[in-house]
């Protein structure tokens, strides 16, 4: 535990060791992922793959190891355990910090299937990483806004036919597939612009948990509604690096898949939209109010 030392060489350790992790993993990672792409035969794929998963999972592992050599950090978590490591899951977060991905690694790797986000295009570019997502089929999304759609009608739905071909993927082999549905990280300045309902949450996007619903939804064990709290702030990464993760507090719940919401349009049938959005928002309801619960239990603490 090399907490005792002062927050810049925390950060500049903790940041070797996660370039060297990387470094390590990633090009034996992508020389399974060249020969994945040169045989492109469904019957080898399932044989490349948990390959893949294999060592994404050791890359977490080791970030997990390098996190409790720098990080003091108090971890208070429920319903993590008699996860199913070999099912499918589909889960749901609120979002606050790039260190929500390590969080939920850290607490969720190996207890389930390896989490598989749906990121933005840009982050393609990421050195190492964006091509380490590539090789584990991470879908890449382009997202547009309306005035950009309505001069380029023919890109909407680009990102609903994204959503489709990764699941038909993920539908291979066991898989947790991980949504935001914030769709961005919280701020305050955001909240303010959006005038969210919600006192700690922005407000939560249907469409990429519905698209998964439909296209693999008979797959999925249930769904995990996961809730994190820092009660001291939520550390941006520089931060999380230094070792300034202190407390973190996660709740997770098991929900059943929602069997009426399995079936219909989501893109065309405003009923089936007006469905998805009473079901998410009275999640995010219930979410605001577990993080309010949080709160109030840690500050007498």
């Amino acid at each position: 535990m090399l907490s005792f030392l002062p927050r810049p060489f925390i950060g500049i350790i903790a940041s070797t060791l996660l370039a060297i992790n990387s470094f390590f993993w990633v090009p034996i990672l992508m020389g399974f992922a060249v020969v994945k792409l040169i045989v492109p035969i469904r019957g080898f794929r399932l044989m490349i793959d948990p390959v893949l998963l294999f060592i994404a999972e050791a890359w977490i592992s080791c970030n997990s190891a390098w996190m409790r050599l720098t990080q003091n950090t108090h971890w208070d978590t429920t319903g993590i355990d008699g996860l199913a490591a070999n099912s499918w899951y589909l889960v749901n977060s609120n979002h606050q910090t790039w260190a929500d991905i390590f969080v939920l690694q850290h607490l969720l790797t190996h207890r389930i299937p390896l989490l598989k986000f749906f990121l933005k295009q840009e982050l393609i570019w990421v050195p190492l990483m964006g091509l380490a997502w590539w090789a584990l089929d991470f879908p890449f999304m382009r997202r547009h806004s309306e005035a950009y759609l309505k001069k380029h009608p023919e890109m909407r739905g680009k990102d609903q036919e994204t959503t489709r071909k990764a699941c038909e993927k993920f539908a291979l082999i066991p898989t947790s597939v991980m949504n935001f549905l914030e769709g961005t990280r919280f701020t305050a300045v955001k909240h303010e612009r959006q005038q969210s309902p919600y006192q700690y949450l922005l407000k939560p996007k249907a469409g990429g948990i519905a698209l998964a619903l439909n296209a693999m939804g008979d797959k999925f064990h249930s769904i995990l509604d996961v809730t994190i709290v820092y009660p001291d702030g939520a550390p941006n990464f520089w931060q999380f690096l230094c070792g300034d993760l202190k407390r973190v507090v996660v709740r997770v719940q098991t929900l059943p898949v929602p069997a009426h919401l399995l079936s219909g349009d989501y893109a065309n049938d405003p009923q089936v939209r007006d469905a998805f959005s009473v079901w998410v928002k009275e999640l995010w309801r219930n979410k605001d109010q577990t993080i309010a619960e949080v709160m109030r239990a840690t500050a007498r603490h």
